[in-house]
């Protein structure tokens, strides 16, 4: 039984930006239409608390396929040459239960994740948004400026992270002579009047106030994704109107949700919906140019495992990856 193993460099060619933004969207649809099985995903922290190992399994209706990330979470690799996120996505047909390929994860996250917030940006933001402001200055932030222009006709960037020198490198690194990108000394600099903000940090305690947010933006909010982190206070939450890629999720991962609903500052019906239903016009999308509205993005096991078929899908026909025998395959005796 041949196997794919898909490595770094064919993950990227096969999973573009703009691609994966599309297929973030059909899988958001497929999501809010039921057709999917997502069990919450399930961490070990090590006894030293350096690192974890999730494990994240889904079944996915339609490209049909069931699978799981396996991933490490080592959020000190920040000043090493590693990532922060480091696994492998197992994809599997339905029909028999084949191993149809290895993924990397790494690359399949960090695309996908941005893809999502693009997808999201796509249905809620602004149509003439064109301000972008990114809190943190790692492989996240870079992906999400992709994505951002990939939706928007982003016209100025503003990044802030807690390291200024590792801003200014990124700023230095994005800008252009068609794209200003300028690393400012607070977030509250770095969010002034944008129109879009993304934050994609590390961060266990808020760094976003309700207070610097003008009227008519958009938020994505994708670095606290588990219990225990949080990039937004709760005045920001309570202003906007805000939107999930899945209830279960924000409802048992998301202290972003719940800390607000503790202190009374938001109440249970808070949520509007979920991005996908606003994609099969379920629920309605923004409202109005005043409108504040909120993204708060988990990374769910089927949009690793919709990447991965994508990435199946696409290998074969631009001759990448390397295919590999699997145990899987049995002599059949005739009686």
């Amino acid at each position: 039984m041949k196997t794919l193993i898909v490595g770094h460099d064919d993950a990227r060619q096969l999973l573009p930006m703009s691609e994966c933004i599309d297929v973030m969207e059909d899988l958001f649809k497929t999501l809010a239409r039921g057709d999917a099985v997502l069990p919450l995903r399930q961490f070990i922290v090590q006894p030293d608390k350096k690192g974890m190992f999730g494990v994240m399994p889904a079944y996915l209706g339609s490209p049909k396929s069931v699978g799981g990330k396996f991933i490490t979470v080592f959020n000190s690799n920040q000043d090493t040459r590693f990532e922060s996120h480091q696994g492998a996505i197992l994809l599997f047909e339905c029909e028999n239960g084949r191993l149809l390929a290895v993924v990397d994860a790494t690359t399949v996250t960090n695309i996908r994740t941005a893809a999502a917030s693009g997808a999201a940006t796509r249905a809620l933001a602004r149509k003439d948004a064109h301000a972008l402001a990114i809190l943190g200055s790692g492989t996240q932030a870079s992906t999400h400026l992709a994505a951002m222009r990939a939706v928007r006709d982003v016209t100025s960037v503003r990044v802030w992270s807690r390291n200024p020198e590792h801003a200014r490198r990124f700023a230095e690194a994005e800008g252009s002579e068609k794209l200003r990108v300028a690393a400012t000394p607070s977030v509250e600099e770095a969010v002034s009047k944008a129109d879009l903000i993304c934050t994609t940090t590390a961060a266990t305690s808020p760094i976003l106030m309700g207070e610097w947010i003008s009227p008519g933006a958009h938020i994505n909010a994708v670095g606290a994704s588990i219990p225990g982190y949080r990039e937004l206070d709760s005045r920001v939450v309570a202003m906007s109107t805000l939107y999930t890629d899945r209830r279960e999720s924000l409802f048992n991962e998301a202290d972003e949700y719940r800390v607000p609903l503790k202190e009374g500052a938001i109440s249970e019906g808070h949520l509007r919906g979920e991005v996908g239903e606003v994609l099969v016009g379920k629920i309605e999308g923004r409202t109005s140019d005043a409108e504040v509205t909120l993204f708060k993005s988990h990374g769910l096991a089927v949009e690793d495992l919709a990447a991965a078929c994508h990435i199946y899908a696409k290998a074969g026909e631009k001759h990448l990856g390397t295919w590999v025998d699997f145990t899987g395959e049995r002599e059949l005796r005739s009686q």
